[in-house]
């Protein structure tokens, strides 16, 4: 079995789109949905055995896949592996700025060295890797770049280092896809909601309990999909968004809207989740309660 994408299977051939943080969650799967749809996908991220992991996935259903080892927080580093990602495959069609990472923390117990790593990780590293990709050849080829951020716009009590950065992307991809349009190269963005993501796992125990109880908070009364993410994203990088340019679109199943303590959300089980990734997998935090697995829409 393969990826069940609802895009036409030959949607990206002959195409070459960068994924940074491929190697798990999001990434992973936005990088079997592009590799199923025709792309020759490029793997970046920190770990290669991640990195190698995705790769033979791919190869075995049957898709195109190169992979570099990149810390994205380093100019140096980037400048010299985007210029052997173009030395390698002549041409960067697409870019998706995903690699991030955060912890949770109150401001007040984040010091100065937390807060940089999370706002170089979030901020910096996506806008070093936008610029080198369009410094060395989207700005005489055009393309399109989708950056990764989150659901900030009401603050992000708990995680304001990350809050700042994803606003701070945001922002980023305005000024781009301004600056950038007369090269043919649209700035998108996508703000995930409450995805169910391997990256959750990676969280302190107090905060998953947090997060098993996440759905309350969602009118649609469930955690998204990773494959529901990468749809919208390769929509953004398709030719069907040719006239999109600039804008951030939300995925949390209207978690952002309204205020629960003035209009009480009722429970219900009528939204189906988008399962398209064939390989996707659960994360352990849901699976250790048989209940808050089922609550979670899996």
């Amino acid at each position: 079995m393969g990826y069940r994408s609802v895009f036409r299977p030959d949607l990206f051939a002959g195409r070459n789109i960068i994924v940074t943080g491929g190697g798990s969650g999001i990434g992973r799967c936005t990088a079997h949905e592009l590799a199923s749809l025709g792309a020759q996908v490029i793997l970046i991220g920190r770990k290669e055995d991640k990195l190698r992991h995705v790769e033979n996935e791919i190869i075995e259903d049957g898709g195109k896949v190169l992979w570099f080892t990149c810390d994205i927080r380093e100019e140096e580093a980037v400048k010299a592996t985007v210029a052997a990602v173009y030395k390698a495959v002549g041409n960067v069609h697409g870019l998706v700025n995903n690699a991030g990472g955060q912890f949770p923390a109150p401001l007040a117990l984040i010091n100065q060295k937390g807060w940089e790593a999370v706002v170089r990780t979030n901020l910096t590293g996506g806008f070093l890797m936008a610029r080198e990709v369009f410094i060395q050849g989207m700005n005489r080829g055009g393309g399109s770049i989708v950056n990764i951020v989150a659901d900030m716009w009401g603050g992000m009590p708990g995680m304001g280092h990350s809050g700042a950065a994803r606003a701070g992307m945001d922002n980023f991809t305005k000024t781009a896809a301004f600056e950038w349009g007369c090269a043919g190269v649209r700035v998108n963005a996508v703000a995930p909601g409450w995805i169910a993501s391997s990256g959750m796992d990676t969280y302190p125990e107090s905060f998953k309990s947090t997060i098993r109880t996440l759905r309350a908070a969602v009118p649609l009364k469930r955690m998204g999909e990773e494959a529901e993410v990468s749809s919208v994203i390769c929509f953004l990088l398709s030719d069907a968004a040719a006239f999109v340019s600039g804008d951030t679109v939300r995925i949390d199943g209207a978690a952002s809207q309204g205020n629960i303590a003035i209009f009480p959300l009722p429970d219900h089980n009528n939204s189906k989740p988008y399962d398209g990734f064939h390989r996707a997998v659960t994360p352990e935090l849901f699976n250790e309660n048989s209940e808050d697995d089922d609550n979670a829409g899996h």
